[in-house]
C-alpha cells in the first residue's frame, strides 16, 4: 500500500554560507533568491537518488551560488510543509573555497548582508532559526 502524499518525506540538503566582514566586524551571510518562488533563503536542494545528505549539500551549494564551499559543523534539520509533504532539510555552516556567483535558473541573485539584514530578509522563520544556531556554534 502506497503512502499517502501527505506523509511522504522529501529529503533535502542545504547550507548557510558565511563570511567574516571585511574589517572583522561580524560575519556576513548569504541569502538566494528564487524568482519562481519569489524567495530569500539559504542555497538547498533535493536529494538525488543514492546521494549522501553531505554530498546533496555541497552540489546543491555549487549549482545556486557558483561557489565550491567547505562544510562545517551540522546545524539543526528543519522540517516544514511543502506541496502537501514533509520536507527534511539537514543543514551545514558553510565557507567558500572558490568560485563566484552567476545568475542561474534557479537563483537570480545572491545577497551577502550583516546578521540583522539577512534576518530581516529571510522569507521563512524557519530560516532564522538557522540564523541564531550558527551564531551559537560560531560563540556569539
Amino acid at each position: 500500500m502506497e503512502a499517502p502524499r501527505s506523509l511522504e518525506i522529501v529529503k533535502a540538503a542545504g547550507v548557510v554560507l558565511w563570511r567574516e566582514r571585511k574589517g572583522g566586524d561580524g560575519i556576513e551571510l548569504a541569502l538566494v533568491h528564487r524568482a519562481k518562488y519569489d524567495d530569500w533563503s539559504f542555497p538547498k536542494g533535493k536529494l538525488e537518488i543514492g546521494e549522501k545528505h553531505r554530498e546533496a549539500a555541497l552540489r546543491e551549494a555549487f549549482e545556486e551560488t557558483g561557489m565550491k564551499v567547505l562544510l562545517g559543523q551540522r546545524l539543526p534539520t528543519r522540517h516544514y510543509l511543502f506541496r502537501d509533504r514533509v520536507k527534511r532539510v539537514r543543514y551545514w555552516s558553510a565557507t567558500r573555497l572558490t568560485g563566484r556567483f552567476v545568475p542561474n535558473r534557479e537563483v537570480d541573485e545572491l545577497l551577502w548582508l550583516p546578521v540583522a539584514e539577512a534576518r530581516a530578509m529571510l522569507s521563512y522563520e524557519h530560516d532564522r532559526a538557522l540564523v541564531d544556531a550558527l551564531l551559537e556554534q560560531l560563540g556569539g
